[in-house]
């Protein structure tokens, strides 16, 4: 009964490409037009039928991880290619769909206990994984290509100098770096640009690096890292920048983030938040990213953003949209943490391995061909914080 329910929804499901799927019980089904992507997947689990049908990402995403789903070639950026061109916006997933918005908002209450939890799960993994995959600067976010050539370094050097022209930096101004990461943004800033800066994470993994580099930069006169939820600072700063973290606050928290940027901003201050964002309206987190990578996230809509910063009073000076920026940038990580997946094994284990690429190989393909997006919010208190116009960000342009 299962497998006949299968073979159903995936004739169904699967209209354009070609897709091969090889039973346990030895049956083989093809679905599709025949064309491209072709992928071939193979189960060895009896029930894998059942458990796609109740929720086709877990069933997915955990019987890759365990082995028990393979696919020809290793094919993974195939297979999210050829499910992402056939998958309608908005269609629903699984019984998790059925559940709608409330499930999403429970998913999504992240107060300070639940954040540091829910940080802890990703960014306090050893810091010899991020080693493997990043730039060295450990830019854990998109970056900026101004050329098909550009290399990661050069990319993520371009983001950061886009971001600091948005800020309208001057030496002397005090800045809050919100999700600081391992601290890259705010040493830039300091020793580019001449800015006092405070970074502030959850990640103790983070701060301990953050603050080491910093003190071997020289830099620890400029720049002081927090562990520190956002939330309870009391300041306020010229300029504040988020790059990153948007994704971890959760929907019930907009109107509390808009209002703390507000409220920490100088009258005359600018803030610039750079987050993924959805092209479509609000949706939900795919249930394996939920769980095995970033729990407590969301991808928001730009409907959802722009109705809090509407609620809180803020100017919104200036929004750009990035398309495909992120997919090149996960190429690249991608492409890295392959090249390095024996030391990645030593680490961890084949298992965890197996995760980390369905993650950033379904990442990527899901800012090629399901909608995802990046957000650059410029954010202010009065109508003239920055200019009238966008010449000051490409001076001699």
């Amino acid at each position: 009964m299962w497998q006949r329910a299968l073979r159903a929804t995936l004739r169904r499901m699967i209209r354009r490409g070609s897709l091969t799927v090889h039973f346990p019980e030895g049956q083989t089904a093809r679905f599709g037009d025949g064309g491209t992507p072709a992928v071939t997947l193979t189960s060895a689990d009896a029930g894998f039928a059942r458990r796609f049908l109740l929720n086709p990402e877990m069933a997915v995403g955990e019987g890759y991880m365990d082995g028990s789903l393979t696919i020809e070639g290793d094919d993974l950026h195939g297979l999210f290619e050829l499910v992402l061109r056939n998958l309608a916006p908005g269609r629903g997933r699984g019984i998790e769909a059925l559940h709608g918005p409330l499930l999403r908002r429970l998913k999504q209450f992240n107060p300070a206990g639940r954040a540091r939890r829910n940080v802890a799960h990703h960014y306090d993994l050893s810091g010899a994984l991020y080693e493997l995959f990043l730039d060295a600067d450990r830019q854990y976010s998109c970056a900026y290509f101004r050329s098909d050539g550009d290399s990661l370094e050069t990319a993520q050097a371009q983001k950061k100098a886009h971001v600091a022209a948005k800020l309208c930096l001057r030496p002397g101004l005090r800045v809050l770096d919100i999700g600081c990461g391992w601290g890259g943004m705010a040493i830039t800033l300091a020793r580019d640009h001449g800015a006092s800066v405070v970074g502030v994470t959850l990640s103790r993994e983070q701060a301990g690096v953050a603050r080491d580099r910093v003190r071997a930069a020289g830099l620890h006169d400029r720049v002081e890292i927090r562990r520190i939820d956002y939330r309870e600072i009391g300041e306020r700063f010229d300029r504040i920048v988020s790059v990153g973290m948007f994704e971890h606050v959760g929907v019930p928290h907009y109107d509390a983030y808009f209002r703390g940027l507000r409220e920490l901003l100088a009258e005359d201050g600018v803030a610039l938040v750079h987050t993924i964002g959805r092209r479509g309206p609000p949706g939900r987190t795919s249930p394996w990213i939920e769980k095995y990578i970033f729990p407590g996230g969301y991808v928001p809509a730009l409907s959802e953003m722009s109705r809090a910063i509407e609620r809180q009073g803020l100017w919104l000076t200036d929004l750009e949209v990035w398309r495909l920026h992120y997919a090149r940038t996960l190429r690249h990580w991608h492409d890295r943490f392959t090249a390095n997946i024996a030391a990645a094994r030593a680490l961890y284990d084949d298992r965890f391995c197996r995760m980390w690429r369905y993650y950033l190989a379904a990442s990527e393909q899901t800012f090629r061909h399901g909608g995802q997006v990046v957000f650059q919010a410029q954010l202010a208190r009065r109508q003239d914080a920055v200019p009238l116009t966008r010449d000051y960000l490409y001076p001699g342009g």
